[in-house]
């Protein structure tokens, strides 16, 4: 008899398995592993507190470490790529496939380290992230606009999504008829989910946030009419039409209400209480039964990134409009 599955890996059809990397909180951060004709891919890592999951996963699933041909991950934000480093140095065939902009920041991850260091404190780093690996630039490879690779035939086409951030590419798969999106498809967590379905949010966190490059991005992925999106936080969702018309509808209020805050110490504190005000009507709305309390504390780290995130946006484009 086959040895169950660990509750952390989740099927999801296709060749597809979710790795909850256990991440803050179960169900809140997902890495990819996709199994096909014997060889098998990473798409995001997570962390590197994440890897010895991910090559748990490759256990649990009879997949020897030198079957995996790729790693992907969507950008190089440390939630998503933090552990590539770490994992490339147990799959001695794999290469990395790397959004070009993000590409130098995993060879050398300090500026990495040190950027997401000013945003979450040294405490939160030690915590949740780890000091990072440098990847062997040998076995990095660059993506592109409209690139396909392989895996086992399988192909997998990878296009520019920028909104989120400037090195974001997302990855569509043929054979699910999906995206994974990583974080330019917005968040959807299953806390939230009611008879309507999922719920999702957009996603602002500081840099690069930009309102018009990611409702492009969003539309670039409806085109290719998906059967489901591959979110990083968390899971498989379908019913896209209706969670990209939700995603747009927020990033739209959530821009608007920021463009109506006065510049100064207050902003930050006034854009987190109207972004939580935005974001409970609109679970209000979808059905999400229990106390706003409790639905606040588990967007409390999203809403906080978001306004930080929307300022730096905001501050940026003003700047360039003068």
């Amino acid at each position: 008899m086959d040895a169950p599955r660990p509750p952390w890996l989740i099927e999801a059809g296709h060749g597809i398995f979710i790795v909850d990397t256990g991440f803050h909180r179960d169900r809140f951060d997902a890495a990819y592993l996709m199994v096909h004709g014997g060889r098998a891919a990473f798409i995001d890592t997570g962390t590197n507190f994440a890897v010895p999951r991910l090559l748990a996963a490759l256990d649990a699933l009879g997949v020897a470490r030198a079957a995996v041909d790729w790693v992907i991950p969507t950008h190089v934000h440390l939630d998503h790529a933090g552990g590539a480093g770490l994992l490339m140095q147990s799959l001695p065939n794999a290469a990395l496939l790397v959004h070009p902009r993000g590409a130098p920041h995993l060879i050398d991850p300090t500026r990495l380290y040190d950027g997401a260091l000013a945003v979450y404190g040294q405490a939160e780093m030690d915590r949740s992230y780890g000091r990072l690996v440098a990847a062997d630039p040998e076995r990095v490879r660059h993506s592109h606009d409209e690139m396909v690779v392989h895996l086992a035939g399988r192909p997998l086409r990878l296009i520019d999504t920028p909104g989120h951030a400037r090195h974001h590419h997302c990855v569509w798969d043929a054979a699910s008829q999906g995206w994974f999106t990583g974080d330019t498809f917005g968040l959807s967590y299953p806390e939230f989910e009611t008879a309507q379905g999922a719920w999702i949010l957009p996603t602002s966190t500081p840099v690069q946030f930009d309102p018009i490059p990611l409702r492009a991005s969003v539309q670039r992925l409806l085109a290719a009419r998906p059967q489901c999106m591959f979110l990083t936080h968390f899971g498989r969702v379908t019913d896209v039409e209706r969670l990209a018309r939700l995603q747009l509808d927020l990033m739209d209020a959530s821009v608007a209400l920021a463009r109506s805050l006065p510049p100064g110490p207050g902003r930050h504190a006034a854009l987190k209480q109207g972004l939580r005000e935005l974001y409970l009507a609109s679970l209000v709305r979808h059905g999400c039964e229990g106390p706003a309390e409790r639905l606040g504390d588990l967007l409390a780290m999203d809403i906080e990134l978001n306004a930080q995130g929307i300022a730096v946006w905001l501050d940026r484009d003003a700047s360039v409009a003068s």
